[in-house]
């Protein structure tokens, strides 16, 4: 799952924007669930757009850190623009063909794709990182 720097058990720290639509509500249910199975830890992105120092000094100092916005208006992207935080793993779920739409009765198989997408954009950004980069 991780590149060669990265092992499971590594700490990922994951934000979901959390919006008001079902590609939202996708990115906080798959961040919940991902926390549960121990794959990392969500966060609070709102800590980071709101410019609160100790979520903003955990978003710069977590070595391996995922947003998860559901659409391309990129509301969390925004937020770590807006703080001067570095954007390292990013997903949009739009862009794996999710439709947005106001339906929050959410889909088993959507969920599943989204975790999955997480796992592979986490992977993507982890094979980058120097041996021992990904802490505990």
């Amino acid at each position: 799952m991780f590149g060669m720097a990265c092992k499971p058990g590594d700490q990922v720290m994951i934000l979901a924007c959390s919006g008001g639509s079902n590609v939202g509500q996708l990115t906080n249910q798959a961040a919940v669930e991902l926390t549960r199975e121990g794959f990392g830890k969500m966060s609070c992105l709102a800590g980071v757009g709101g410019e609160l120092l100790g979520f903003i000094h955990s978003a710069m100092t977590s070595p391996v850190v995922v947003v998860i916005d559901g659409c391309p208006i990129g509301c969390g992207k925004a937020c770590f623009e807006k703080a001067d935080v570095p954007l390292k793993a990013y997903l949009v779920l739009t862009d794996l063909g999710i439709e947005k739409n106001g339906d929050l009765e959410l889909k088993a198989d959507e969920i599943a794709k989204v975790k999955e997408a997480v796992k592979q954009a986490v992977a993507r950004f982890a094979a980058e990182l120097p041996p021992g980069e990904c802490g505990k």
